[in-house]
């Protein structure tokens, strides 16, 4: 019985003997989001046309700088064009009849004279009779007659002037509609050249001439040349922790060697149910002499910092609470934490030796 005693002592012995024990240390602790990152330029969007057609050119080239409602490319339509032309022609024959020597008004307008002319005759022929009619000389019948005619000269040029201010007036109105009808096909002719939205650089064009296009494939994809801005995806248990105006530590696999420093501009509320992560946009603070569009990388959101925080490392942490001590399982509080160290806060101290559980 002694001896079986003294085996088992001998191999708790042994066994401890090779456990892996450490001190807690002092020093900083940053706790952390970890992320993973894209570079996207500023203000990117894709360029669509708003008419079917066919590309007919792309008016720049890939990598090219443009400024706003710079041409990008342009397509065809021929009923469009041909429905634009057949809108001007219209537009100049109303805009002639109306503003132009136009054969009808001309012709109203010479009727116009005659009838003026045909009345002051009419006039002159009446007064003179009437006053002989006063003085009782003359028939009844000659009176009656020449102020018949003379009230049928009043009739006859109402009549024209009327006509002619409403033949003028259908003629302005057929102007103007030709006028709206040419700028409403301008418009649409206007929409067969896709134009760029910001001053920025075309990243890519999607199209090749004589490729049929129709309103909904991209064309182009545009965005600033100078701003970037980083796209980091954030874990759902994490999101909580994110505030506008953090840091992120920004690691591109582009620049190994260097960590860039950003800070948070924007969260996107919404949950990509595919990746099961949260969207959040940062800054560069001093950003990179060059970047493109897709580099990748990685970032850590700092959500706290602590100068002299009791670390341990986070391997040594007996379900989530504990720590293991020569005395046994001993309770702890944790603090900050990131993804190797944790921070005791109360039950051990710096003299305090922590062995690792197997």
């Amino acid at each position: 019985m002694k001896i079986v005693s003294l085996v088992f002592i001998l191999f708790l012995v042994s066994c401890g003997s090779k456990q892996e024990k450490t001190l807690p240390v002092v020093k900083k602790l940053t706790e952390s989001v970890y992320a993973s990152v894209t570079i996207e330029p500023d203000s990117l969007y894709e360029a669509h046309a708003v008419v079917n057609g066919i590309l007919e050119r792309n008016l720049i080239e890939e990598g090219a700088l443009v400024s706003k409602d710079t041409p990008l490319m342009h397509i065809t339509n021929s009923s469009s064009e041909l429905t634009a032309e057949n809108a001007l022609l219209s537009l100049q024959l109303s805009t002639s009849n109306y503003q132009g020597n136009s054969t009808v008004l001309k012709e109203l307008n010479d009727d116009i004279k005659t009838a003026e002319l045909t009345l002051r005759n009419d006039s002159i022929n009446f007064k003179r009779q009437e006053n002989l009619w006063n003085q009782n000389i003359g028939s009844k019948i000659e009176y009656d007659t020449k102020k018949l005619t003379y009230q049928r000269s009043v009739n006859q040029l109402k009549v024209l002037l009327n006509k002619f201010n409403r033949t003028k007036k259908e003629l302005q109105t057929q102007a103007k509609l030709a006028q709206n009808t040419y700028t409403t096909s301008k418009i649409n002719t206007d929409d067969y050249t896709i134009t760029s939205k910001i001053n920025g650089k075309v990243y890519a064009l999607y199209k090749n001439a004589g490729e049929n296009v129709t309103t909904m494939e991209p064309l182009a994809s545009v965005g600033s040349a100078t701003d970037f801005i980083i796209e980091l995806l954030v874990d759902e248990v994490d999101i909580v922790k994110i505030e506008k105006g953090q840091k992120a530590l920004i690691s591109l696999d582009a620049y190994s060697s260097t960590v860039f420093e950003a800070l948070v501009s924007k969260i996107y509320p919404q949950k990509d149910s595919r990746t099961q992560t949260f969207k959040v946009e940062a800054l560069f603070i001093n950003m990179p002499a060059k970047l493109y569009p897709g580099l990748s990388g990685e970032g850590n959101i700092v959500i706290s910092e602590k100068n002299d925080a009791l670390i341990i490392p986070k391997e040594y942490v007996v379900n989530g609470n504990s720590v293991l001590t020569e005395d046994g399982l001993v309770p702890v509080v944790i603090g900050l934490q990131n993804l190797n160290e944790v921070e005791v806060i109360k039950g051990i101290t710096a003299a305090t030796e922590i062995i690792k559980p197997e």
